[in-house]
């Protein structure tokens, strides 16, 4: 009953939003897979960027219907592992000069954002008793 009650601690409102906004963020990165250039190497970062992205949302949706506090610990755990490589992986492109710009300014600082909720999250859940 009580791990029931930590995850209706995130309104579903909240969770609806941060849903949305994971998913929106794994569009966004699609596109900018699709603007890097088409030879092997910028491809096999290109799957990475495509990868990555949707692994966070998509695990992000598993961890809310986690039987246990564990399964929960451990999903949400994925999903910050996941928002922290493609914040890698986006400074890279932007390092190596494959796309630069405001937009991928934006992409970098939300997939940072992205890993700070998450962080706080596993905390959190990892606290309760």
């Amino acid at each position: 009953m009580e791990f029931c009650f930590f995850l209706r601690q995130l309104s579903m409102t909240a969770y609806l939003e941060l849903k949305a906004q994971t998913k929106q963020f794994a569009h966004y990165c699609y596109k900018m897979a699709k603007k890097l250039g088409h030879n092997r190497l910028d491809q096999e970062i290109a799957k990475q960027l495509v990868r990555c992205p949707s692994s966070t949302a998509a695990n992000y949706r598993a961890a809310r219907i986690a039987q246990s506090k564990s399964a929960f610990v451990a999903k949400i755990s994925i999903v910050l592992e996941e928002a922290d490589e493609i914040q890698f992986w986006l400074e890279f492109i932007r390092d190596e000069g494959l796309v630069n710009g405001k937009e991928m300014e934006l992409l970098i600082q939300e997939a940072g954002e992205l890993a700070k909720i998450f962080t706080a999250s596993r905390g959190t859940a990892q606290n309760r008793k």
